[in-house]
């Protein structure tokens, strides 16, 4: 379990395709503190298990079905990935519940400078994905716990602080690129427990 706050901006060093996935290896030191075989590490809001710990990062390996189903499979040497370790019981709980599993990869629309120093994003999502996003609600996009400014037909706006473009691969996200999308996991139960209830 994440909470969407990003600890550490990576790169990818290497991408290593193999049968069955590709082995991805990510420059990092804040996460690596206390990293060990076996771990998780959100990159970009997809979870994975670190295989093996390197002088100046980790590397993981992603099956096929994580490179078709989120923004993973598209990374190349040198693109900057937001990173975050599980939380912790004690920790505090900063963004919201983010599971690090991706619900869908949406896009960037357009995206505008605003006068208050902000940047107002919009992201399009699939109607499977747009049916839990709610005004004022949580959603991580690219692992980042954020707050839905707006909705649309077929996307959502988020007005981004510029601490959050500084720290984040957002900064860099432009009209076109993908992005991974995650919706907040309780209305998912909600509506399971409303279907569950109809039918019974």
């Amino acid at each position: 379990m994440f909470t969407g706050i990003v600890e550490e901006l990576g790169a990818v060093r290497a991408v290593t395709p193999h049968e069955g996935g590709a082995r991805i290896e990510i420059t990092a030191r804040r996460v690596l503190d206390d990293a060990e075989r076996g771990a998780s590490i959100a990159v970009n809001g997809c979870c994975l298990t670190v295989v093996e710990l390197l002088d100046d990062g980790w590397a993981a390996d992603a099956v096929t079905e994580t490179l078709d189903r989120t923004s993973l499979g598209g990374l190349r040497v040198g693109d900057p990935v937001n990173l975050e370790r599980p939380v912790r019981l004690a920790d505090r709980l900063g963004g919201h519940l983010v599971q690090g599993h991706v619900d869908a990869v949406g896009n960037v629309r357009d995206r505008v400078a605003l006068p208050d120093g902000s940047t107002r994003m919009m992201f399009a999502a699939p109607a499977a994905v747009l049916r839990y996003v709610v005004e004022k609600g949580s959603i991580a996009v690219d692992g980042i716990s954020l707050t839905v400014a707006g909705l649309g037909d077929d996307a959502f706006a988020i007005a981004v602080i510029p601490h959050t473009l500084a720290v984040t691969t957002l900064g860099a996200r432009q009209p076109g690129d993908p992005v991974n999308l995650e919706v907040d996991v309780v209305a998912k139960y909600v509506e399971r427990l409303l279907v569950t209830r109809a039918t019974e």
